[in-house]
Formats: structure tokens, C-alpha cells, sequence
């Protein structure tokens, strides 16, 4: 009698499984500052500035209160700008079949990677004293760096995560 469903592959590879990822990780920057923080900082400078410019108008130093506030607006566009740049990410996963790498921009940019496992390396750049600086995926001539945003010891556990799916999928899972 013929089935019309196939148990297994004749490998003895479950055909579900090829495309299910070994590894996947969404990488973050690292982000000091929350709204909330935010916030207080930019009240708490406010306060200094103001208190400071009606102290320095009053002893007729008048300019000075215009620079506060050229001080006020640029600590504001330098915040806001690191704000909206941590919502930034990378995102990497590694099937049997695939190593996709997919960055995504503070504006929803998104770019994408896709190699193949079996010619993929990893290749790491590292400083006695500060850590892993540059991991790079390597794929025949094509080069791009993971997890460039992150500190190096995050950086650190990416790549020990990445080097093990990658010799996983290598040795056949």
C-alpha cells in the first residue's frame, strides 16, 4: 500500500525542520537615557540655566542668558537625536539553510543580508584591554559587521552564539 504523506526524507532529514532557525537574536544599542530621564535631565538643566541667566542678567551680564539658552536647544537636539537612534536593531538568524542578517534604521530603513552557512566565517577583531571590537560574517567576498552598535561584551556573547550555530549547522545540526 502507497502513503500519499511522507513520514521522513530518505536522508532521514525532516523536510519541517530545514528553515527553522539554529540561532536568532535581535541586537539593541545600548540606550542610557529613557523618556523619563529624558525629561528630568532636560528640567533639571532648565532649572540650572534659568536660575543662572536671571543671576547673570541681574549683575548685567545679558549675553550670557542667550548663551544658556543656545546651550538649552543644543543639549535638546543631542538627546532627541540619541533617543530616536536607539530605536534602531539588528536582527540575525541562522537556519541549516540560511545566515540572514537584517538592519533596521532609526527610520524603518531596512537592509538585508542572506548567505549561505556552509561558505559563511566569523571573524573577530579584538583589544587586550577593551574587548571584542568588530565582528564581521564573512561570505566569499562580502563583509558586514554585526552587532556594531553594542558594547563589547554584549558584542562577546553574540559572537560565542554565532560561532556555535555556525559549527552546528557546519557538522550537520
Amino acid at each position: 500500500m502507497v502513503s500519499d504523506t511522507i513520514q521522513s526524507h530518505p536522508d532521514g532529514l525532516d523536510p519541517n525542520s530545514i528553515d527553522v532557525p539554529v540561532f536568532q537574536a535581535t541586537i539593541r544599542p545600548h540606550q542610557s537615557l529613557s523618556h523619563d530621564g529624558f525629561r528630568n535631565v532636560m528640567i533639571g538643566c532648565g532649572a540650572v540655566s534659568l536660575v543662572t541667566s536671571v543671576a547673570c542678567v541681574q549683575a548685567g551680564f545679558w549675553p550670557v542668558a542667550g548663551f544658556f539658552g543656545l546651550d538649552m536647544i543644543a543639549l535638546y537636539v543631542a538627546l532627541k537625536t540619541s533617543l530616536k537612534r536607539g530605536r534602531s536593531f539588528e536582527e540575525v538568524m541562522i537556519s541549516p539553510i540560511e545566515v540572514m542578517l537584517a538592519r533596521v534604521t532609526h527610520r524603518g530603513e531596512r537592509r538585508e543580508w542572506r548567505f549561505n552557512p556552509l561558505w559563511t566565517k566569523l571573524t573577530r577583531v579584538e583589544d587586550e584591554e577593551y574587548g571584542l571590537q568588530t565582528l564581521t560574517l564573512v561570505s566569499r567576498r562580502e563583509y558586514v559587521v554585526v552587532a556594531r552598535d553594542a558594547s563589547p561584551p554584549v558584542r562577546e556573547r553574540i559572537a560565542d552564539g554565532l560561532t556555535r550555530a555556525l559549527a552546528d549547522v557546519k557538522r550537520g545540526y
